[in-house]
């Protein structure tokens, strides 16, 4: 009988540190659409340039999280994680010197390609400095800082500085818990041991992630996550609104509801893939997932009943974590895991993240504010699919009969 390995004692250290890095960099990433009224009226940003605003950044973070990938598997971590959070830390400075619409979708795109190796590369760093029966929990812990600040802490932080100080303030504010991070990855986070890789081994090795038909498919899920994501949350507020005929203040407590779920999801359901394996977490993630644009779609439920019901069905957290963290890691070639995390990211971030809201918009002006919430179950659908195909990635299924 082998025993478990102890624990190193600063691995949860290390998982919290990184969730805190990744928390400020959705920070700064999302604040632009907190802060969207105020920029609507300090810079007469239209309704279509601050979606704009969004885009760029999601484009650019997409592409910059392959690319720089594949730089921290060939020169190391830290080396490019450190200096991506010192620029877009000060590219959030700067967005608060923007005069016009122009001078803030330059900044927020340059912010969009700083912030993205920060993506891939903190999560690969999570990777290579867990022990196997508990990278699901470390991976975890770390995607759901995103949703902590995404959803719930971030808007309160922009919106009240930005009500007290200005919008400009707001920005200022947002850039300095990264510096501060940037130092503490520097002095406290090791740099993972790696195996040397020359240009065309890496160019082999990128090639090969390419050639993955598992990879492919978490590509897939990815895509299909972020219309999802962008179909319900952009639309489920109109749908209750003007369909339902919810307050602001119900539909408020509705998508705190959200919020919380999603949270809670992906603080767990990384953490008990470890235990059930990666695949059926995430087919019961999906179903779960499916199942929250079709609870508002059932007539009858006022919203002391929907806001349970969004909470206990707002996976698609607990899906992010694993189709586009741990299980491209778990696929990827010897010393490729940030590039596997970037190329499935670009199905979410370059795709899905523009799919999603056009498609959506598209089909309430050929059909009604419903039809978004039946694309979101759709995409549900085709997540659902995509995982029946994908191999089982979970260690110590390869080990156990070892």
């Amino acid at each position: 009988m082998t025993s478990r390995p102890s624990e190193t004692p600063s691995e949860i250290g290390v998982a919290l540190i990184l969730a805190a890095c990744f928390g400020t960099v959705m920070l700064d990433r999302m604040e632009q659409l907190f802060l969207g009224p105020d920029l609507e009226r300090g810079l007469h940003l239209s309704p279509s340039q601050i979606g704009l605003l969004a885009g760029a950044v999601s484009v650019c973070w997409a592409l910059s999280t392959f690319v720089f990938g594949m730089v921290s598997d060939r020169v190391g971590r830290k080396r490019v994680l450190v200096p991506a959070m010192v620029v877009f830390s000060l590219l959030s400075w700067v967005s608060g010197l923007a005069r016009n619409f122009e001078e803030m979708l330059l900044i927020r795109a340059l912010l969009g390609l700083a912030e993205g190796p920060c993506w891939s590369v903190i999560m690969a760093t999570m990777e290579d400095l867990s022990t196997p029966e508990r990278r699901g929990r470390n991976v975890g812990i770390v995607v759901c800082a995103g949703s902590l600040v995404g959803s719930t802490i971030g808007p309160v932080f922009a919106t009240q500085i930005a009500a007290h100080f200005g919008w400009q303030t707001a920005f200022f504010a947002a850039g300095i818990p990264g510096l501060i991070l940037a130092i503490v990855v520097a002095r406290q986070v090791p740099e993972p041991s790696r195996k040397p890789h020359t240009a065309r081994a890496s160019l082999a090795a990128a090639r090969a992630v390419l050639a993955s038909r598992d990879l492919w498919l978490c590509f897939l899920a990815a895509l299909m996550l972020t219309v999802w994501i962008f179909a319900f949350n952009t639309f489920a507020p109109l749908f209750m609104s003007q369909t339902k005929g919810f307050s602001g203040t119900q539909i408020g407590w509705i998508l705190g509801a959200s919020g919380l779920g999603g949270f809670l999801y992906c603080l767990t359901w990384p953490a008990l893939s470890d235990r059930i394996g990666r695949r059926p977490a995430l087919l019961t993630a999906a179903a779960i997932a499916t199942v929250l644009p079709l609870g508002f779609l059932l007539p009858g439920l006022d919203a002391r009943l929907l806001a349970p019901v969004a909470m206990l069905t707002s996976a698609g957290p607990a899906i992010a974590a694993l189709a586009m963290v741990l299980v491209p890691m778990e696929l990827a070639p010897s010393g490729q895991t940030a590039t596997a995390v970037g190329f499935v990211s670009i199905g979410g971030d370059a795709l899905g993240a523009t799919l999603g809201p056009v498609l959506g918009g598209y089909l309430v002006e050929r059909f009604d504010l419903t039809a978004p919430l039946w694309l979101a179950a759709g995409a549900g659908a085709a997540i659902i699919l995509a995982c029946l195909f994908l191999s089982e990635t979970r260690p110590r299924l390869h080990t156990r009969s070892v």
